[in-house]
């Protein structure tokens, strides 16, 4: 069943045309890591979606209902959640707070404090600390269990480890895999893109606001994924996913 879907997603920055006609289908249960370079246009994609950002033309529906114009908070209600780059937790706030923060406007459903605890264990010795008081991976753990309290149908997270020591991004990604298995559907914004690519059902990569490559995950090679990457034209690049509008670009971009 499809939950989310994007059909020919536009936005704009000022004169600077971000998102061009993207369209995607997510199904539930599934987990799509979105890739490219910095500027590329991903974490406008993914904040027009939540609401966060004005849609310049297209639809993006939740559950066959259209949201296009529905503001962000009631997009939040519907079901849909956003982890924003650089976590963005209120600092002064305990992190249990923040996550009651959040319980109160979102959802009923499975995902209590007790079980996001449970999913985010790390955070169980430092409930009592303030946000600001907390490493950078806390910090990330913190935001993705803050959005789940909101008991999301779709969960977007943006640069899941930018900025985060190797030690810290091994614990946030040890919970992130017992999320994804217990069946969350989730758009991940990675820059690892080993990393991207070992959780997720399908990848699509982003180059200067199109979809230069969207495949099945088992379909595609790191190789035709970093030529996609670049902007590099290739003869053995797979089918387009269904659902999923897809053309290679030639321009180049930067890492």
């Amino acid at each position: 069943m499809t939950v989310l879907e994007v059909t020919d997603l536009h936005a704009k920055h000022g004169l600077l045309h971000a998102v061009r006609g993207i369209s995607l289908a997510l199904a539930e249960g599934e987990t799509l890591a979105l890739v490219g370079a910095n500027g590329s246009g991903k974490t406008t994609l993914l904040r027009t979606i939540a609401g966060a950002h004005p849609a310049e033309k297209g639809r993006v529906r939740l559950d066959g209902v259209d949201i296009t114009s529905v503001p962000a908070h009631h997009r939040v209600r519907r079901g849909l959640a956003l982890v924003p780059e650089g976590r963005r937790l209120f600092p002064e706030l305990t992190v249990l707070e923040n996550l009651q923060v959040a319980g109160r406007r979102g959802r009923r459903g499975e995902w209590t404090i007790d079980t996001v605890l449970d999913a985010f264990p790390v955070l169980r010795p430092i409930t009592r600390k303030q946000a600001s008081q907390i490493s950078g991976g806390q910090q990330q753990a913190a935001a993705i269990a803050r959005a789940l309290m909101t008991n999301p149908r779709v969960l977007l997270i943006d640069e899941v480890s930018l900025g985060l020591a190797p030690v810290a991004v091994d614990a946030v990604y040890e919970s992130l895999t017992r999320l994804l298995g217990s069946g969350a559907t989730v758009v991940l914004v990675e820059q690892d893109l080993e990393r991207a690519l070992s959780v997720s059902q399908r990848v699509m990569c982003v180059l200067e606001g199109h979809v230069a490559l969207a495949a099945a995950t088992p379909d595609i090679t790191r190789d035709q994924v970093t030529a996609a990457y670049f902007g590099v034209r290739s003869a053995t690049a797979p089918a387009p996913t269904a659902g999923t509008a897809t053309s290679l670009h030639a321009e180049i971009g930067t890492p």
